[in-house]
This record gives C-alpha cells, structure tokens and sequence, in this order.
C-alpha cells in the first residue's frame, strides 16, 4: 500500500508558517522576510527551479537536490487545507508546482479545477478520511503527501494514518504562527529517526512511524 507522509519546511522554533502570513502583503509583521529565509534552501535547487517552478535551467545540485529530486517523483497525490490553497490560488504559477491530484478540504462546493502540467484541484466536503481515501485511489502505488498546513496534518496525526514525517528545519525563527505539532490527541504516534542531511540552508530531518 501507498504511504501516507507529511513533506514541510519548518522554523527553528517550530512554526510552519509566520504570523500574519497573508499574500499580496510580504511586509506586514514582515512574514515574507521571515518565509523566504525558511525557505530559501528549496528556492536554490536545480530540481525545484527546472521541474517544479519550470523557471528554467541552473540551481544547485548535490545530495539535497536529489533528496527533493526523490520527494517529488514519490508522489501520486497531495492533500491540503483550504486555507493553504486559497493563499497559493493567488500565488501558484499556471502550472501549479504538484503535478498530482490534490485533495483540498473544504466545506466550500466547487467543481474540480484543472490546471496546466497534471494537477487538478479537487475540493473535498467529506472530511479527511473521504479525501484520503481519494487520495489512494489516484495515487495508485505512489504516496501521498499531505502538503499543509498545520490544522490539516495534525488532524492526519490523530487519524494515525501518517507514516513518515519529512522536515526541512531551517535556522530561523518567526516568534510566532502556526506551530505544527499543537492540538494532538492521546495516544501519540511514536517515530525513529531514519535519515537527517546537513545543507547549507536546513538540516533535513526523515522520521519513520514505529
């Protein structure tokens, strides 16, 4: 079967996202100065640039390229929040960087939105479980990742679907937002450590369900 597994960049002091953090405003509570540097790793890798952003060739390459390089080609769907994609709905590219079903929780009814280079946004009422269940059906043998935010794992981690845990932990700190690992529910999955790789940028970190 498929794996379930949460794939995010990650502040020092554990948020996901900095307070405030609303497009089309970077400078209030200066959360684009404080997005950037958490994820500037991701911005520099050839893969990322060429393949996900389509900004054309050049970027770095090395052990966090083909680490990000084997991320993306795992993945058969994406789920998220609405939340999460009504920031990037203004923000995302023509070519939305998933090229993959994605999930989107809502209570909102809207028809699938199809978008250039393989991804279609599909809006899901049903809740979590119904949206995984979606997920496993489009994603064949492949994984499914759950994208974000923060609301939308934690309720994954309650579910206790989640198998893997990719986290990119960068050197900074926002001071506040949204933290990932709030509001979870007794009994707490357990992990191990399966992998962390020192970049320049993050240390990324791989945590493996017991």
């Amino acid at each position: 079967m498929s794996k379930v597994f949460v794939n995010i960049g990650l502040s020092l002091d554990g948020y996901m996202a900095p307070e405030g953090m609303t497009m089309g405003k970077p400078e209030y509570k200066n959360w684009g100065a404080k997005w950037g540097a958490m994820m500037a790793w991701i911005i520099r890798q050839q893969y990322f640039r060429e393949h996900l952003l389509k900004l054309g060739p050049g970027g770095d390459t090395g052990p966090v390229n083909d680490l990000l390089r084997s991320t993306a080609e795992r993945i058969g769907a994406n789920i998220m929040g609405k939340r999460m994609f009504d920031q990037g709905e203004v923000s995302w590219p023509e070519e939305a960087p998933f090229h993959t079903p994605v999930y989107v929780l809502t209570h909102e009814k809207r028809e699938p939105w199809v978008r250039p280079g393989g991804t279609t946004f599909h809006f899901v009422n049903d809740g979590p479980e119904r949206a995984l269940e979606l997920a496993r059906e489009s994603a064949g043998t492949r994984d499914i990742r759950i994208a974000g935010g923060a609301d939308v794992i934690q309720q994954y981690l309650n579910l206790g679907v989640v198998d893997e845990l990719e986290i990119a932990l960068a050197p900074v700190l926002f001071g506040g937002g949204r933290r990932l690992f709030e509001n979870l529910r007794e009994p707490l999955p357990r992990f191990r450590i399966d992998r962390v790789l020192d970049g320049p940028n993050a240390t990324h970190m791989r945590y493996v369900r017991e």
